[in-house]
Protein backbone atom coordinates (compact mmCIF):
# COMPACT_ATOMS: atom_id res chain seq x y z
CA UNK A 1 0.00 0.00 0.00
CA UNK A 2 2.64 2.42 1.11
CA UNK A 3 4.49 1.89 -2.44
CA UNK A 4 1.56 2.54 -4.18
CA UNK A 5 0.49 6.17 -2.87
CA UNK A 6 4.78 7.45 -3.80
CA UNK A 7 4.39 5.89 -7.09
CA UNK A 8 1.19 6.72 -9.02
CA UNK A 9 1.69 7.21 -12.66
CA UNK A 10 2.76 10.60 -13.50
CA UNK A 11 5.54 12.69 -11.78
CA UNK A 12 6.55 9.82 -9.70
CA UNK A 13 7.54 7.50 -12.53
CA UNK A 14 10.33 8.70 -13.29
CA UNK A 15 13.49 8.12 -11.10
CA UNK A 16 13.83 10.87 -8.20
CA UNK A 17 17.72 10.58 -7.01
CA UNK A 18 19.91 12.69 -4.35
CA UNK A 19 20.13 15.38 -6.65
CA UNK A 20 16.48 16.22 -6.25
CA UNK A 21 16.92 16.34 -2.53
CA UNK A 22 20.23 18.76 -2.42
CA UNK A 23 18.11 21.04 -4.62
CA UNK A 24 14.93 20.52 -2.22
CA UNK A 25 17.43 21.21 0.73
CA UNK A 26 18.93 24.44 -0.97
CA UNK A 27 15.31 26.07 -1.71
CA UNK A 28 14.20 25.45 2.21
CA UNK A 29 17.57 26.81 3.51
CA UNK A 30 17.20 30.12 0.90
CA UNK A 31 13.67 30.66 2.23
CA UNK A 32 15.24 30.01 5.61
CA UNK A 33 17.51 32.87 5.02
CA UNK A 34 14.75 35.35 3.72
CA UNK A 35 12.83 34.73 6.74
CA UNK A 36 15.52 35.80 8.82
CA UNK A 37 16.48 38.93 6.68
CA UNK A 38 12.75 39.81 7.21
CA UNK A 39 13.00 39.55 10.77
CA UNK A 40 15.83 41.45 11.39
CA UNK A 41 14.16 44.36 8.81
CA UNK A 42 10.55 43.84 9.67
CA UNK A 43 8.45 45.44 12.62
CA UNK A 44 6.29 43.82 14.65
CA UNK A 45 4.14 42.45 12.19
CA UNK A 46 7.07 41.59 10.14
CA UNK A 47 8.52 39.76 12.65
CA UNK A 48 5.42 37.57 13.46
CA UNK A 49 5.70 36.63 9.70
CA UNK A 50 9.20 36.00 9.45
CA UNK A 51 8.60 33.53 12.90
CA UNK A 52 6.34 31.84 10.58
CA UNK A 53 8.27 31.66 7.86
CA UNK A 54 11.64 30.51 9.93
CA UNK A 55 9.72 27.43 11.74
CA UNK A 56 8.14 26.17 8.10
CA UNK A 57 11.68 26.30 6.86
CA UNK A 58 13.19 24.52 9.66
CA UNK A 59 10.55 21.97 10.26
CA UNK A 60 10.63 20.95 6.10
CA UNK A 61 14.99 20.74 6.47
CA UNK A 62 14.84 18.89 10.22
CA UNK A 63 12.10 16.52 8.20
CA UNK A 64 14.10 15.84 5.15
CA UNK A 65 17.23 15.39 7.44
CA UNK A 66 15.49 12.31 9.20
CA UNK A 67 14.07 10.49 6.21
CA UNK A 68 16.85 10.72 3.94
CA UNK A 69 19.20 10.61 6.77
CA UNK A 70 21.10 7.57 4.72
CA UNK A 71 22.18 10.25 1.84
CA UNK A 72 23.37 12.86 4.43
CA UNK A 73 26.84 13.56 5.89
CA UNK A 74 25.86 11.60 9.31
CA UNK A 75 28.12 13.81 11.45
CA UNK A 76 26.25 17.21 9.56
CA UNK A 77 22.83 16.29 9.80
CA UNK A 78 22.77 14.61 13.48
CA UNK A 79 24.26 18.26 15.00
CA UNK A 80 21.83 20.55 12.64
CA UNK A 81 18.38 18.17 12.77
CA UNK A 82 17.94 18.69 16.51
CA UNK A 83 18.86 22.33 16.29
CA UNK A 84 16.32 23.08 13.65
CA UNK A 85 14.10 20.98 15.90
CA UNK A 86 14.44 23.25 19.07
CA UNK A 87 14.50 26.52 16.62
CA UNK A 88 11.07 25.49 15.34
CA UNK A 89 9.76 24.40 18.83
CA UNK A 90 10.57 28.20 20.52
CA UNK A 91 9.40 29.69 18.28
CA UNK A 92 5.88 28.42 17.92
CA UNK A 93 5.24 28.12 21.67
CA UNK A 94 3.56 32.03 21.87
CA UNK A 95 1.63 31.40 18.46
CA UNK A 96 0.28 27.99 20.36
CA UNK A 97 -0.65 29.56 23.16
CA UNK A 98 -2.30 32.56 21.48
CA UNK A 99 -4.68 30.25 19.60
CA UNK A 100 -5.30 28.39 22.32
CA UNK A 101 -6.59 31.17 24.26
CA UNK A 102 -8.24 32.35 21.47
CA UNK A 103 -10.24 28.83 21.07
CA UNK A 104 -10.86 28.65 25.22
CA UNK A 105 -12.47 32.07 24.91
CA UNK A 106 -14.67 31.10 22.37
CA UNK A 107 -15.39 27.82 23.45
CA UNK A 108 -16.78 29.29 26.61
CA UNK A 109 -18.63 32.21 25.11
CA UNK A 110 -20.67 29.11 23.02
CA UNK A 111 -21.43 26.99 26.02
CA UNK A 112 -22.26 29.91 28.06
CA UNK A 113 -24.63 31.95 25.90
CA UNK A 114 -23.39 35.31 27.51
CA UNK A 115 -23.76 37.82 25.35
CA UNK A 116 -21.37 40.07 27.13
CA UNK A 117 -18.74 37.16 26.81
CA UNK A 118 -15.91 36.87 26.27
CA UNK A 119 -15.22 40.85 26.87
CA UNK A 120 -16.24 40.70 30.39
CA UNK A 121 -13.13 38.14 30.62
CA UNK A 122 -10.80 39.74 29.37
CA UNK A 123 -11.94 43.26 31.56
CA UNK A 124 -11.94 41.03 35.13
CA UNK A 125 -8.33 40.25 33.59
CA UNK A 126 -7.23 43.42 33.65
CA UNK A 127 -9.04 44.92 36.72
CA UNK A 128 -8.99 42.20 39.51
CA UNK A 129 -7.63 38.71 39.90
CA UNK A 130 -9.13 35.94 37.83
CA UNK A 131 -12.14 34.04 39.23
CA UNK A 132 -13.32 37.14 41.61
CA UNK A 133 -15.19 39.38 39.32
CA UNK A 134 -19.10 39.64 39.62
CA UNK A 135 -20.97 37.83 36.56
CA UNK A 136 -24.47 38.55 36.13
CA UNK A 137 -27.01 35.33 36.31
CA UNK A 138 -28.65 34.43 32.68
CA UNK A 139 -31.14 31.98 32.60
CA UNK A 140 -30.73 29.16 30.17
CA UNK A 141 -32.97 30.28 26.89
CA UNK A 142 -35.94 27.98 26.25
CA UNK A 143 -35.88 26.64 29.79
CA UNK A 144 -39.32 24.71 31.02
CA UNK A 145 -40.84 24.05 33.71
CA UNK A 146 -40.62 21.25 35.67
CA UNK A 147 -37.54 19.34 37.45
CA UNK A 148 -36.25 18.75 34.53
CA UNK A 149 -36.12 22.87 33.34
CA UNK A 150 -35.12 24.17 36.69
CA UNK A 151 -31.83 21.79 36.59
CA UNK A 152 -31.14 23.00 32.88
CA UNK A 153 -31.93 26.77 33.63
CA UNK A 154 -29.42 26.02 37.15
CA UNK A 155 -27.17 24.67 35.16
CA UNK A 156 -26.43 26.90 32.52
CA UNK A 157 -26.95 29.69 35.01
CA UNK A 158 -23.88 28.44 37.09
CA UNK A 159 -22.32 27.56 33.75
CA UNK A 160 -22.40 31.49 32.28
CA UNK A 161 -21.67 32.94 36.23
CA UNK A 162 -18.34 30.91 36.17
CA UNK A 163 -17.69 31.51 32.41
CA UNK A 164 -16.48 35.12 32.62
CA UNK A 165 -14.41 33.71 35.77
CA UNK A 166 -13.44 31.04 34.36
CA UNK A 167 -12.21 33.17 31.24
CA UNK A 168 -10.46 35.72 33.49
CA UNK A 169 -8.22 32.57 34.91
CA UNK A 170 -7.31 31.45 31.71
CA UNK A 171 -6.56 34.45 29.96
CA UNK A 172 -4.02 35.62 32.83
CA UNK A 173 -2.44 31.98 32.18
CA UNK A 174 -2.03 31.60 28.82
CA UNK A 175 -1.50 35.42 28.44
CA UNK A 176 1.72 34.99 30.99
CA UNK A 177 3.03 32.00 29.06
CA UNK A 178 2.73 33.50 26.05
CA UNK A 179 4.51 36.63 26.95
CA UNK A 180 7.14 34.12 28.50
CA UNK A 181 7.34 32.00 25.26
CA UNK A 182 7.66 35.78 23.28
CA UNK A 183 10.43 36.72 25.24
CA UNK A 184 11.98 33.36 25.08
CA UNK A 185 11.66 33.79 21.38
CA UNK A 186 13.45 36.63 21.50
CA UNK A 187 16.24 35.56 23.26
CA UNK A 188 16.91 32.37 21.15
CA UNK A 189 17.22 34.90 17.97
CA UNK A 190 19.57 36.49 19.85
CA UNK A 191 21.56 33.72 21.08
CA UNK A 192 25.67 32.22 20.18
CA UNK A 193 22.86 28.96 19.63
CA UNK A 194 20.23 30.56 17.01
CA UNK A 195 23.58 32.77 14.71
CA UNK A 196 25.18 28.75 14.85
CA UNK A 197 22.17 27.31 13.34
CA UNK A 198 21.76 30.32 11.15
CA UNK A 199 25.25 30.02 9.92
CA UNK A 200 25.00 26.03 8.92
CA UNK A 201 21.81 26.69 7.27
CA UNK A 202 23.59 29.50 5.22
CA UNK A 203 25.81 27.28 3.94
CA UNK A 204 23.45 24.46 3.32
CA UNK A 205 21.77 26.91 0.88
CA UNK A 206 25.08 27.03 -1.40
CA UNK A 207 26.47 23.27 -0.83
CA UNK A 208 24.58 20.15 0.22
CA UNK A 209 26.76 17.26 2.30
CA UNK A 210 25.58 14.62 0.27
CA UNK A 211 27.26 11.14 0.17
CA UNK A 212 28.84 10.31 -2.85
CA UNK A 213 26.66 7.64 -3.74
CA UNK A 214 23.92 9.81 -2.96
CA UNK A 215 23.21 11.73 -6.48
CA UNK A 216 23.14 8.17 -8.28
CA UNK A 217 19.98 6.96 -5.64
CA UNK A 218 16.58 6.54 -6.29
CA UNK A 219 14.93 8.40 -3.11
CA UNK A 220 11.63 6.31 -3.40
CA UNK A 221 12.28 3.69 -1.36
CA UNK A 222 13.26 6.09 1.78
CA UNK A 223 10.33 8.18 0.99
CA UNK A 224 8.09 4.80 1.07
CA UNK A 225 9.65 3.44 4.34
CA UNK A 226 8.70 7.26 5.85
CA UNK A 227 4.75 6.02 4.38
CA UNK A 228 4.98 2.67 5.92
CA UNK A 229 5.87 4.04 9.52
CA UNK A 230 3.03 5.74 9.19
CA UNK A 231 1.01 3.25 7.82
CA UNK A 232 1.63 1.53 10.46
CA UNK A 233 1.30 3.73 13.51
CA UNK A 234 -2.18 4.49 11.98
CA UNK A 235 -3.11 0.95 11.93
CA UNK A 236 -2.24 1.19 15.69
CA UNK A 237 -5.04 3.93 16.15
CA UNK A 238 -8.26 2.80 17.94
CA UNK A 239 -9.65 3.82 15.09
CA UNK A 240 -13.24 1.92 15.63
CA UNK A 241 -13.49 3.74 18.93
CA UNK A 242 -12.74 6.89 17.52
CA UNK A 243 -16.32 7.79 16.41
CA UNK A 244 -17.52 7.50 19.56
CA UNK A 245 -18.97 11.23 20.85
CA UNK A 246 -17.86 10.40 24.59
CA UNK A 247 -15.22 9.42 25.93
CA UNK A 248 -15.18 8.98 29.19
CA UNK A 249 -12.14 8.04 30.19
CA UNK A 250 -10.27 10.73 28.74
CA UNK A 251 -12.59 13.46 30.62
CA UNK A 252 -11.87 11.40 34.07
CA UNK A 253 -8.48 11.84 33.33
CA UNK A 254 -8.66 14.79 32.34
CA UNK A 255 -9.94 16.20 35.82
CA UNK A 256 -8.28 13.86 37.99
CA UNK A 257 -4.91 15.62 39.95
CA UNK A 258 -2.60 13.85 37.78
CA UNK A 259 -1.24 16.72 35.40
CA UNK A 260 0.89 14.67 33.08
CA UNK A 261 -0.35 14.63 29.33
CA UNK A 262 -3.16 12.52 28.61
CA UNK A 263 -2.27 8.85 27.83
CA UNK A 264 -5.11 8.26 24.73
CA UNK A 265 -3.66 11.42 22.98
CA UNK A 266 0.40 10.50 23.03
CA UNK A 267 -0.01 7.74 19.27
CA UNK A 268 -2.02 10.40 17.52
CA UNK A 269 0.47 13.27 18.07
CA UNK A 270 2.84 10.63 17.02
CA UNK A 271 0.98 10.03 13.54
CA UNK A 272 0.56 13.82 13.06
CA UNK A 273 4.45 13.93 13.12
CA UNK A 274 4.81 10.81 10.97
CA UNK A 275 2.14 12.03 8.14
CA UNK A 276 3.95 15.75 8.09
CA UNK A 277 7.20 14.01 7.31
CA UNK A 278 5.42 12.09 4.60
CA UNK A 279 4.04 15.05 3.31
CA UNK A 280 8.00 16.55 3.06
CA UNK A 281 9.05 13.37 1.68
CA UNK A 282 6.18 13.89 -0.89
CA UNK A 283 7.39 17.33 -1.64
CA UNK A 284 10.75 16.47 -2.21
CA UNK A 285 9.64 13.67 -5.01
CA UNK A 286 6.80 15.69 -6.33
CA UNK A 287 7.69 19.40 -6.11
CA UNK A 288 4.71 21.01 -6.40
CA UNK A 289 2.50 18.20 -7.21
CA UNK A 290 2.49 17.09 -3.56
CA UNK A 291 -0.06 19.91 -3.15
CA UNK A 292 -2.77 17.59 -5.13
CA UNK A 293 -3.42 14.99 -2.57
CA UNK A 294 -6.40 16.56 -1.15
CA UNK A 295 -7.33 13.71 1.01
CA UNK A 296 -3.81 13.78 2.64
CA UNK A 297 -3.96 17.59 3.69
CA UNK A 298 -7.48 16.84 5.00
CA UNK A 299 -6.28 14.25 7.48
CA UNK A 300 -3.54 16.40 8.37
CA UNK A 301 -5.74 19.19 9.05
CA UNK A 302 -7.93 16.59 11.01
CA UNK A 303 -4.94 15.64 13.43
CA UNK A 304 -3.99 19.56 13.64
CA UNK A 305 -7.46 20.27 15.01
CA UNK A 306 -6.36 17.00 17.17
CA UNK A 307 -3.81 18.43 19.09
CA UNK A 308 -4.93 22.04 19.18
CA UNK A 309 -8.29 20.24 21.46
CA UNK A 310 -6.00 18.50 23.10
CA UNK A 311 -4.21 20.80 24.62
CA UNK A 312 -6.99 23.33 25.01
CA UNK A 313 -8.50 20.68 27.22
CA UNK A 314 -4.83 20.21 29.14
CA UNK A 315 -5.22 24.06 29.74
CA UNK A 316 -8.48 24.10 30.85
CA UNK A 317 -7.63 21.08 33.47
CA UNK A 318 -4.92 22.59 34.93
CA UNK A 319 -6.76 26.08 35.58
CA UNK A 320 -9.14 23.60 37.30
CA UNK A 321 -6.62 22.65 39.67
CA UNK A 322 -5.85 26.53 40.75
CA UNK A 323 -5.87 26.92 44.27
CA UNK A 324 -9.33 28.69 45.43
CA UNK A 325 -11.00 29.27 42.70
CA UNK A 326 -14.88 29.43 43.77
CA UNK A 327 -16.99 26.48 42.83
CA UNK A 328 -18.72 28.34 39.72
CA UNK A 329 -15.41 28.77 37.97
CA UNK A 330 -14.33 25.43 38.31
CA UNK A 331 -17.48 23.98 36.83
CA UNK A 332 -17.25 26.19 33.96
CA UNK A 333 -13.51 24.93 33.54
CA UNK A 334 -14.94 21.37 34.03
CA UNK A 335 -17.31 22.00 31.09
CA UNK A 336 -14.76 24.02 29.16
CA UNK A 337 -12.62 21.17 29.40
CA UNK A 338 -15.23 18.00 28.44
CA UNK A 339 -16.32 19.86 25.51
CA UNK A 340 -12.45 20.16 24.14
CA UNK A 341 -12.21 16.65 25.11
CA UNK A 342 -15.19 16.12 22.70
CA UNK A 343 -13.55 18.01 19.72
CA UNK A 344 -10.61 15.53 20.33
CA UNK A 345 -12.85 12.85 19.47
CA UNK A 346 -14.50 14.37 16.54
CA UNK A 347 -11.46 15.47 15.07
CA UNK A 348 -10.40 11.59 15.45
CA UNK A 349 -13.72 10.44 13.48
CA UNK A 350 -12.74 12.86 10.64
CA UNK A 351 -9.24 11.49 10.56
CA UNK A 352 -10.72 8.37 10.12
CA UNK A 353 -12.70 9.32 7.41
CA UNK A 354 -9.88 11.18 5.58
CA UNK A 355 -7.92 8.54 6.09
CA UNK A 356 -10.11 6.10 4.99
CA UNK A 357 -11.02 7.71 1.93
CA UNK A 358 -7.55 7.82 0.98
CA UNK A 359 -6.71 4.14 1.15
CA UNK A 360 -10.27 3.48 -0.73
CA UNK A 361 -9.01 5.82 -3.40
CA UNK A 362 -5.50 4.76 -3.57
CA UNK A 363 -4.42 4.28 -7.23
Amino acid sequence: MAQQHLDPKGPTAEAVTGDALAGYLRTRATEFLRALRLHREGGAEGSVDAARALRRSARRISGSLHTFRPLLDPDWSEEIRPELAWLSGTLGLEHAYEARLERLLLALHRLSGAAAFPEQAVVAAGGRAAGAAPVPRKAAAGSTSGPAGATATTERGNLTVGAAKAGALLERQLTLARTRAHSTALQALGSSRFHAVADKVAVLASEVPLTPTAPATDLHPLAAAAEERLTDAVAALPLVTAGHPYNAEALVHGLSPDPSPHPQDGPWHQVRLLLRLHRYAREVLLGAHSATDVRLLTAGQALNRHRDASEAAAAAAQAARTPRITPATAYALGVLHADQRHEVEAARFAFQQAWQKRTVNAP
